[in-house]
């Protein structure tokens, strides 16, 4: 037996075992990409680095053996950042988005390419569920939103963008068409009860993801009827009134209160609300027409000032979200403060301290050269945009949002959640950039095969593929082409990738650390 120590706590292997294996025995779990039990090791992605204590040296612990006394830490700031480093260098041969440029576009974050998919498949209820995971008024917006996800959408290089908008609003109007309306199902009741004053977009969309989390709202507004800005500032011909009212009485349906009539003087405030409710979500509006100078909040030359990450306004459950923080802002951004709001609120009401909710690692690599254009239109269809007569007053029938989604062209990763570069870029804080020199690889997207994509320049090195396909007999496989820092995973003898995978073409895409090979 081979006795070493790691972390400072003794262990005793096999010999022949790795460091890696070695840790894994005591519970230390250090970073891979690159392994995989059963395969040769080739360390390319030097993630799973540790120090050898008594020479200072660091090496890849998947190929580093065990010795006799060796004394092994598995990460310390010298470690942290030659892994953070080695990301870098992978990311700087990295082609490929995390997320569609429309998602990030989107105030809201929306998931824009999988609703598409999912509007191209015919599931509408699947995909308002999506919308409805994001954005709480998808009518109102789909509407009046000027759409910086379209201006976004890479279909502009071909034509002209997806009607991101108006396929959001098609499959709520939908639902709406419906005998019962989508709600998604709340979390066990809290108990708490919230106060927003103002019942405009931040309002409204606050309220809903609030409920949605089991706290009770009530809605206060001084005018007679809901809706704020989006009813008393938009004229009928842009927002009809029948769209607003129809998204208001679904947040009513999920359990919203609203009171009306009702105006928030300095007094009702301290006696009356901050008595009555656990928390309070300012949302009236424009600072300038509401009467908060008298209450002593802090203001800037926007708005009301508050704490930018959380929407605390004071740490002790007062919160604010949408124009009277920073007026003539667009409905979509104050719909997403809204969200927001309802997040720092409920941690909050669960005695947690707020803090920002992080949005993960994004790669991210630009426009479209020109002959990367016929890549991407492999995974679209030809037809030109619908442009409907009235624009966004008018709806798409079903078969026109079906043909209207499929013209997506699929720019996002499908391994969003699972590819390894993505989760330890994240966890690393590795900065995509740092070694980006000179033009960047053309993308290329192999289809031949039924139920995998290849993406090369995805691709890591790891060779994990090569060997899976090697333990097959009866199968080509891919091969290492080329030679040092130009070598490159690829389908040898010109053959397709139809051919050369067939027994294997799962096992390949499930093992694959990134998005390079993936399952249709």
């Amino acid at each position: 037996m081979i006795n070493l120590t790691i972390n400072n706590t003794k262990v005793s292997v096999t010999e022949g075992t790795s460091v890696l294996k070695a840790a894994q025995k005591l519970g230390i779990e250090i970073p891979t990409m690159c392994f995989l039990e059963g395969l040769t090791n080739h360390p390319s992605c030097m993630l799973c680095l540790v120090k050898d204590t008594i020479s200072g040296k660091l090496h890849p612990s998947c190929a580093l053996p065990a010795n006799e006394g060796m004394e092994i830490i598995t990460d310390d700031e010298e470690i942290h950042h030659a892994r953070k480093e080695a990301l870098e260098l992978l990311l700087s041969d990295h082609v490929g988005d995390c997320e569609a440029p429309c998602r990030p576009s989107c105030p809201a974050n929306m998931n824009i390419p999988l609703m598409n998919r999912l509007i191209a498949e015919g599931k509408f209820h699947e995909a308002l569920k999506v919308v409805k995971e994001e954005i709480a008024l998808p009518i109102i917006l789909g509407y009046i939103c000027p759409a910086p996800c379209e201006k976004a959408c890479r279909r502009t290089q071909v034509d002209e963008a997806v009607s991101i908008c108006s396929l959001k609003k098609n499959v709520a109007i939908d639902d709406i068409e419906n005998e019962i309306q989508y709600l998604p199902e709340k979390e066990p009741t809290s108990g708490k009860n919230v106060a927003i004053i103002g019942t405009g977009p931040a309002g409204l969309s606050c309220a809903y993801y609030l409920l949605l989390h089991g706290h009770n709202c009530v809605l206060f507004d001084k005018n007679e009827e809901a809706g704020g800005t989006l009813r008393y500032d938009i004229p009928d011909d842009k927002l009809p009134k029948s769209a607003l009212d129809a998204e208001i009485e679904i947040i009513k349906k999920y359990g919203a209160e609203f009171r009306l009539n009702t105006d928030i003087t300095k007094e009702k405030f301290n006696s009356e609300i901050l008595n009555e409710f656990d928390a309070v979500v300012l949302a009236m509006g424009n600072y300038d027409d509401s009467n908060l100078e008298s209450f002593g909040f802090e203001s800037t030359d926007h708005g009301l000032q508050i704490n930018r990450n959380t929407f605390e306004v004071v740490d002790t459950g007062i919160f604010a979200c949408g124009n009277i923080i920073r007026s003539r802002r667009m409905a979509v951004t104050s719909v997403a403060q809204g969200k927001a709001a309802a997040h720092s609120v409920h941690q909050y009401l669960n005695g947690i301290k707020p803090e920002k909710k992080k949005r993960m690692f994004n790669s991210k690599f630009g426009k479209l050269f020109e002959e990367e254009i016929g890549e991407y239109k492999k995974e679209t269809i030809p037809d030109a945009r619908i442009n409907l007569p009235n624009g966004k007053l008018d709806n798409f029938s079903q078969e026109q949002a079906i043909t209207e989604a499929a013209r997506c062209m699929h720019c996002d990763c499908r391994k969003p959640t699972s590819c390894k570069l993505r989760i330890f870029a994240d966890e690393y804080e590795a900065d995509r950039k740092k070694f980006l020199f000179g033009e960047r690889k053309k993308i290329k997207k192999y289809f031949q095969h039924d139920i995998i994509i290849y993406e090369p320049e995805k691709c890591i090195r790891c060779n994990m593929c090569v060997e899976i396909t090697a333990l097959e007999k009866n199968t080509v496989g891919f091969s290492s082409i080329g030679r040092g820092f130009d070598v490159e995973i690829n389908m040898p003898l010109n053959r397709s990738i139809k051919e050369i995978l067939n027994a294997t073409a799962i096992k390949c895409a499930e093992e694959c650390p990134t998005g390079a090979i993936s399952l249709k």
